[in-house]
């Protein structure tokens, strides 16, 4: 089977009508030449894995609106600030306190249990993942890299898939969303290009790890005072994750661990 990218097929001309014979024949035609372009498959044996580590993020966000809900009646309700430690803290048995209305109180409550329910269900479908995941070393080596965690590791490593189907440095971190999408003419902005062409899950990823290393690593935190300086926040930190996708990718592709000073120095 082979999977085409449709968007990047060159169109034919001179024909005055088109069906699916002739369809079939200019696909033919270009698997021929070798000129087909051709989407990546990834491998059965780790899809239903990654899909599952994407099933995660949902179940994530749906627990952080019900977090946020929490914390939005418990505002209006008392006029206090209820944080998210506070939060996690708290037993059933302890809203009677918080919420002395019993309307709120009930409404809360529904809340608060499936947000428990999201919560265990996560941690169970993350050691789920940690276990069926094909290479561990791979994670292991992922980990090294500021700012990257277990979750950020195995999103990394799954969305990715083989290393070796991306031609090149600049591949990767354009399927990573990592590369600025523009078109140019004689110096002048014409437009842009397919902004969304990629892996967001990768995407997210980077960005996420980006965040913390900036919080929590000295050097990457001086790099990125000094891109900042000259540019927006957001391009500052886009700048930060763009790095550590090329890093991952070049650890992934040789086998070595995370250089500090070769990406940041």
């Amino acid at each position: 089977m082979h999977l085409v990218n449709t968007t990047a097929i060159p169109q034919y001309d001179g024909l005055k009508h088109g069906d699916d014979d002739s369809d079939a024949l200019h696909l033919a035609q270009l698997m021929r030449l070798g000129l087909l372009p051709e989407g990546y498959i990834y491998p059965r044996e780790q899809r239903a894995t990654r899909d599952l580590l994407r099933r995660r993020f949902s179940l994530v966000r749906q627990a952080v609106r019900l977090m946020l809900s929490i914390q939005s009646s418990f505002s209006r309700s008392t006029g206090k600030q209820l944080s998210a430690n506070q939060l996690r803290q708290l037993a059933p048995s302890q809203l009677v306190d918080l919420f002395p209305g019993l309307s709120t109180r009930y409404g809360v409550l529904i809340q608060f249990k499936l947000w428990l329910t999201l919560q265990e269900q996560i941690t169970a479908l993350e050691r789920w993942i940690g276990k069926d995941l094909a290479r561990p070393d791979l994670l292991v080596r992922l980990q090294s890299v500021p700012g990257i965690g277990p979750i950020l590791g195995m999103t990394i490593l799954l969305e990715s898939g083989a290393i070796e189907r991306f031609a090149s440095v600049g591949d990767y971190a354009s399927y990573c969303r990592m590369v600025e999408s523009v078109r140019l003419s004689n110096g002048k902005r014409k437009g842009h290009g397919n902004r969304k062409c990629g892996n967001r899950y990768l995407c997210w990823a980077f960005m996420e790890a980006a965040n913390y290393a900036v919080r929590y690593d000295p050097l990457i935190r001086r790099w990125y005072e000094r891109k900042r300086a000259r540019k927006h926040r957001v391009v500052a930190i886009k700048a930060v994750a763009h790095k550590l996708a090329r890093a991952c990718y070049h650890m992934l592709h040789e086998g070595t661990t995370f250089d500090l000073t070769r990406a940041f120095g």
